[in-house]
Order: structure tokens, then sequence, then C-alpha cells
């Protein structure tokens, strides 16, 4: 009786249910992170939002995480009340701070009473001014102030929400495929950075009339779908506790001493440092890549009754994208070797169908959509390898070595190609691919490593203090990079021909700093057994 089910999580498919609906959640999420990202220059001409505008507002995604410290309370929360009460409080802020956001992004805040106190205040913080860390300055325009007074606290849910899935991750796969659930989830919800460049640059200008608060919109909406996701796991993760009789709420109260425990650890140090700095080099320039490519690529404008100028090519090119995750992603999971290659061989020739139809729709944000998709079809590989093999600190190294080969390739070789509509298009397409192939070794060898460095106890607040020191980088980047675009292109005036040289080359330094960081690592594991190289199945 030994395979008897004796609770939710000891079925196979009520667990991987648990993780489809936290993972359905993040891709929701994911949308609304980038949700400007691709009509960078929609914002410019319809809200006169230059690039500092854009980075300064982009950043402050993380900044009440960052400087009021909010993570740290994020997990304490989480650690003290578990996981269900703090995925639907990650929820209901992320939906509430995307309404903000809205608002500030439509006609209706243009003119109104709101615009004029925002354009007339917050043009001066004291403290944070002064140490130059301000989310506003002077002159930045009104909707973008308020658009970040909206981002942050969606900020505050996002990346709560993002701990407590590492949690319920935790929770619910401890002692089974824990690497390859959260390669699963990272796979599935990184589909939204995908769905956010097809459909926010559609709904921004559908109908030939430009509204970019329409794309905010869609990014709403999903997020109240979100919060549906994150209602039906509450049930689910109860429901569990009832058959286990483990309680949400810890008997052993949380104290001070934990985080001392916890900084004391210089491998969690090493792996909080890999993690600034592979997400400080990705999510910034998620944000800047459709832009990037606007500039570096030579589009010829499509004709308007053409049919690549249409609404349904987009959903169409958006099914043959699902086609392509799907069928790599689930080849993973198939014991026939027949079928197997099947689903790869179709995911392959969706995937040139898909870059086919991205080139001849001639648009920058149709292209820099298949960053995912590499990752969706490797990431199970990479989490079952670490599973049943081990070597996550190899694979981190590994991840950065191709890091810093993708920026320097889009800093120096894709300029080379401009004016070659071909070439240039196909050397994007690759680099990206690549990119997020580097990218899916993050979720499958980094975030399964926290628990083999923490008491479990404490395991909320760790993954709160990672994501805490993360969310310097994610803060930090898009400023960044914003003030590089002003500084180095001075007198530019079309979004379009902006040179990236400098700003990439800043993101490949933290691929090369990642890398020295990531030898270490493989060191002192060596030396002190941490056990990152040693499977998770044993």
């Amino acid at each position: 009786m030994s395979d008897k089910i004796s609770t939710l999580r000891d079925s196979a498919a009520l667990r991987w249910t648990a993780l489809l609906l936290l993972a359905l959640a993040m891709f929701c999420a994911y949308i609304f992170v980038d949700i400007l990202s691709p009509i960078k220059d929609l914002m410019e001409s319809q809200r006169g939002w230059d690039s500092t505008a854009f980075g300064t507002m982009q950043g402050s995604e993380t900044f009440l995480n960052v400087f009021v410290f909010f993570l740290i309370f994020a997990g304490i929360i989480l650690d003290k009340m578990g996981v269900r009460f703090t995925a639907l409080l990650s929820g209901a802020v992320m939906l509430f701070g995307a309404c903000i956001k809205y608002y500030a992004i439509s006609d209706s805040f243009i003119g109104s009473g709101l615009e004029t106190w925002f354009t007339n205040h917050l043009n001066y913080i004291p403290g944070f001014d002064e140490m130059g860390v301000s989310p506003f300055y002077e002159g930045m325009p009104a909707s973008a102030k308020l658009a970040a007074i909206g981002f942050m606290i969606f900020g505050c849910g996002t990346e709560m929400g993002g701990i407590t899935v590492s949690r319920g991750i935790v929770k619910w796969f401890k002692g089974r495929e824990m690497a390859l659930a959260m390669g699963s989830e990272m796979a599935l919800a990184r589909l939204g950075v995908a769905t956010c460049m097809i459909f926010s640059p559609f709904f921004a200008k559908l109908g030939g009339n430009i509204d970019v608060s329409r794309s905010v919109a869609f990014g709403v909406v999903l997020l109240c779908i979100a919060l549906i996701m994150l209602v039906v796991y509450f049930f689910m993760d109860k429901k569990l506790d009832s058959q286990t009789g483990e309680a949400e709420e810890k008997d052993d109260p949380f104290k001070i001493s934990d985080l001392g425990q916890i900084l004391s650890s210089l491998g969690f140090w090493l792996v909080s440092l890999l993690c600034v700095l592979y997400y400080s080099a990705i999510f910034p320039f998620q944000k800047y890549a459709v832009n990037m490519l606007q500039c570096n690529l030579s589009f010829t404008e499509v004709s308007a009754d053409s049919f690549w100028a249409s609404s349904s090519v987009t959903i169409i090119q958006y099914i043959i994208m699902l086609v392509v995750a799907a069928g790599a992603f689930a080849s993973n999971f198939q014991k026939k070797k027949s079928l197997k290659v099947g689903l790869m061989v179709a995911s392959i020739v969706a995937l040139v169908c898909y870059c086919y139809m991205g080139y001849m729709r001639q648009s920058a944000e149709s292209i820099f959509a298949v960053f995912p998709l590499l990752a969706v079809g490797i990431t199970p590989i990479l989490g079952n390898y670490v599973d049943h093999k081990g070597k996550a600190a190899s694979m981190l190294v590994l991840g950065s070595l191709l890091l810093i080969f993708c920026h320097l390739t889009f800093a120096f070789i894709l300029p080379e190609f401009k004016g070659n509509q071909v070439g240039g298009v196909i050397v994007a397409y690759v680099t990206i691919l690549v990119l997020g192939a580097s990218f899916s070794l993050v979720p499958a060898a980094l975030w399964p490593s926290v628990p083999k460095l923490v008491d479990a106890k404490i395991i909320g607040s760790a993954y709160a203090l990672i994501f805490w020191i993360q969310n310097i980088g994610l803060w930090l980047f898009p400023l960044l990079i914003g003030k590089v675009l002003d500084k180095t292109n001075v007198g530019v005036s079309d979004a379009t021909q902006l040179n990236y040289t400098w700003p990439l080359i800043m993101l490949a330094s933290l691929g090369i700093a990642a890398f020295f960081i990531g030898i270490y690592l493989k060191v002192v594991d060596k030396k002190k057994h941490l056990g990152l190289e040693e499977p998770n199945i044993k």
C-alpha cells in the first residue's frame, strides 16, 4: 500500500494543477510588468516620455521593495501567515497598483486637476534627492509620476507573489521534482513576455487609432484573472493543510536572529549576487529590447491593406507561438520516442513559421516575442537534469557566458547588419533565442538551490532577502539605461534612431561579473559541501 495517495500533493495531477494555478497568475503578472515596453516609442510621441522618464517609471516598480524594505516585510508575512494569505494579498495589491497606472496613462488623466497637481509637486523628495535615488525628478511628465506610483504598488504585489510562488512550490514539491516544477513555472510565466510583446502594440494601435491606455487596460483585465487563479489555489492549499495537519502560522515566531542566520551564509550571498546580476541583465533589457531592435534593424513599412498589417495576423501568430511552446514543453514528458520526436519537429516547424511571420510583419515587437520560446522547451530539461544529476552551480556559469555573448552581439554585431533586412533579422532571432535559453538556467538551477542553504522555517525570509537584493538591480538598471541613452544620444529626437552600444556594454559587464562569482561559488560549494552540485532527488 506504499503507493496509496494520502494527500493532494501525493497526486502528481493535483500538485501540478496547484503549480499551474500559481504559474498562470505569474503569467498575467509578467504581462503587466512589461506592458509598456513594446510601445516605448508611442509613449514618447503620445505622452511626451523621453528615455529618462520611461526608465525612471519602469525602475519605480521595485522602489518600495528596495527603499522601504517592503520585500523584507513580505518575507516575514509569508513566514508568519503562510502561502495562502500572502498569495491573495499579492494578487490584490498587484491589481490595485495596476488600476492606478491605467488611470495615469488614460485620456481621463490629461487635463485633470490631478495632472496639474502632479506637474507642480513631487519634483523634490527630501533625502531621496540628496542620495540620487528619487523616483521622480523636476520636469518628469505628470502621467509618468502617477504611473510610477501605481507601478510601485504593483511591484510590491508582484515581488510578494514571486516569493510566495517559490515557497508554494517548495511546499508542494519538496523531495519530488522541485527543480522541474520551478523551471516549468517560470517557463510558463515567461510566455507572458511574448504575449505582452505581441498584444500590447496590437491593442495600442487597434482600429488605426493609437491609444496607449488600451494596452494597460488589457493588462488590468489579466490581473483580475490572476486574482481568481490565486483564490482557487487558496482552497487547494487549505485542503492540503487539513490533510497533513500542518499549520500555516508557525508556532516558532519569526526572530531578527533568523535574518542573521541567513546573512551569515557565504553560499546565500553568492547565490544572491548571481541572482541580481542575472536579473539586472535581463529584465531591464526587456523594457528596452523592442526599441533597441527598432534602432538596429531596417524595417520597411507594410502596406495598410496588406494581410501582414491586419489584426488577424496577430492572432494567428500568437496561436503559432502557443503551438511552439506547447510542443516543446510537452515533448519533455513523453516516454515514447516517436511521440517525443514528433512534438519536437512540430515545435521547430511552428517556430520557423512564427519567425517568418515576424519578418513579414516588419515588427520589432513580434521579433523579440521569441525571447521565451526556446526557454519553454529546455527549462524542463534543465530542471529535470538538476533534480536527478545536479550541477546547478555549473549551469549558472554557463548561463553567464551566454549572457555575455548575447549582449555583446547586440552591441557590436547586430548594428553591422543594418540595411541587410534578412541578415539582421536572422542575427536578432538567434541571439534573442539564446538569451532566453541562458535565462532559463536561473529558475532551473538557482532557485531550487536556496532550500539547501537555509532552514525550512525561514525559507520565506531567505527568498525575500534574495528578491530584495535582486530588486536593487531591477530598480537601478532601467533608470541607468534611460540616462545613458539620453547622455549618449544628445540631439536625437527620433526614438527609433538611438545608439544602444553603451547600455548593452553595461549589461554585458553584469554577465562578466556573474561568470566570476559563479566560478567562486563552485569553489565554495566544493569546499563547504553545500550540495549545489548534487541532485535534488536522491
